[in-house]
């Protein structure tokens, strides 16, 4: 898949792919005002909190560096009937960010199509999962204060300044849960400055940040935060204890009185760590992720004229001779080896019209794409889905 905000953060970076991802702290900009406002618009983030039903932690506001209770913008909604729905008040959240305040979405690409394509271009791009956050800051308003995160981050600058810092790691690779608290931050300055329109910024997993407006005045911030979170070898012996349960000596309760058996025990684990590998539980991890949501192909609501691949992550495509399979969302499809063409085209990740595509490739194309949708790997191309690829992600056979 083939996105530009993807493409602009690379030539940002200097990067040449996603191998560079972690590995040090760097910052650039993104000389395209265009595809910046079409990321993301202040405007659009409060038009989000206002048409869905949030609650905390999912939506957040922040005053003075304290979490404002959800009491003061939140409210029920209640029906003719008496049914009852939490919504954000907004008139309440138009008076906090009078004053100056942070409003966070998590997980915006859950609530939003262009986020949503834009991380799973990420995903297809960096083979981890990603998510995007939102932050809104108005006037003067504080940011968190200084902390670390357990994954990469990719900052995209959308709208205003913030005043930022950021610093080396106390704890090299440190994680969420691990033995060492990792509290004391450290004290080397990699970078401070403002981040403005179009500046973009890479920090690596455990660099201590801090963002803030204070003493900015009047004025606003928004940027999107895309976490990355990178599998490491924790992770990989977290799959083998799932394999082990296969093997009948790794479910027998541990014998105190017989150090034989486990050292039996610690032999079968050593052959489960060769037979199952790194390189194994990554190609694993990638294959086997479940598909994420999507509205159904109902045909009673119309023929399928449009679809685009959802998957978490791209498609392997196997060829055998006669057939090919398709290995993806913990699936293994096996088709003959002609509609190969087809298959290229339909697990791109950019949308298809299939009317186009027959005329270019046979009706088969259709076929095929009728299989994607019914086991999942593809999705009907709604109106409200192809606004997060539309002048963003070019069409599979433009």
């Amino acid at each position: 898949m083939e996105h530009r905000m993807v493409q602009a953060l690379e030539a940002a970076f200097g990067w040449g792919g996603a191998e560079e991802l972690g590995t040090s702290f760097v910052r650039g900009h993104v000389d395209d005002p265009a595809l910046v406002s079409r990321i993301m618009t202040p405007n659009r983030l409060l038009d989000i909190a206002m048409r869905r039903s949030l609650n905390r932690p999912q939506l957040r506001c922040f005053r003075e560096g304290e979490e404002v209770h959800p009491a003061v913008y939140f409210t029920d909604s209640v029906s003719p009937r008496g049914q009852s729905l939490s919504m954000v008040n907004m008139r309440s959240l138009g008076s906090l960010l009078k004053e100056g305040a942070t409003l966070i979405l998590d997980q915006a690409n859950v609530f939003d199509p262009t986020m949503e394509v834009a991380c799973r271009a990420l995903q297809w791009w960096s083979r981890e999962r990603v998510q995007v956050n939102a932050y809104l800051t108005t006037n003067d308003a504080a940011g968190f204060p200084l902390h670390w995160d357990d994954h990469d981050v990719l900052i995209v600058q959308l709208a205003g300044e913030k005043d930022w810092e950021v610093r080396g790691t106390s704890r090299t690779a440190p994680m969420y849960r691990d033995a060492d608290p990792n509290t004391t931050p450290s004290e080397e300055i990699v970078w401070s400055g403002t981040m403005r329109p179009g500046d973009v910024m890479h920090i690596p997993r455990g660099h201590w940040h801090q963002a803030t407006r204070t003493g900015s005045g009047s004025g606003k911030s928004l940027h999107v935060t895309f976490g990355i979170t990178k599998r490491t070898g924790a992770s990989w012996l977290a799959w083998l204890a799932d394999w082990s349960r296969e093997q009948e000596i790794f479910r027998h309760d541990l014998d105190r009185s017989r150090t034989v058996g486990h050292r039996a025990l610690a032999d079968s684990a050593a052959r489960l760590v060769v037979e199952r590998s790194p390189e194994a539980f990554l190609a694993a991890y990638e294959q086997e992720t479940a598909p994420v949501r999507h509205v159904p192909f109902l045909d009673i609501f119309g023929p399928l004229d449009s679809v685009v691949c959802t998957t978490q992550f791209a498609p392997r495509i196997e060829e055998n001779g006669e057939t090919v399979n398709v290995l993806t969302s913990g699936k293994k499809l096996t088709l003959t080896a002609e509609v190969l063409p087809s298959l290229r085209v339909l697990l791109s990740g950019r949308p298809v019209h299939l009317d186009q595509a027959a005329s270019a490739m046979g009706a088969e194309v259709a076929e095929v794409a009728a299989i994607l949708v019914e086991e999942e790997i593809c999705a009907p191309l709604t109106p409200e889905l192809s606004l997060g690829y539309t002048g963003l992600v070019t069409s599979a056979l433009c």
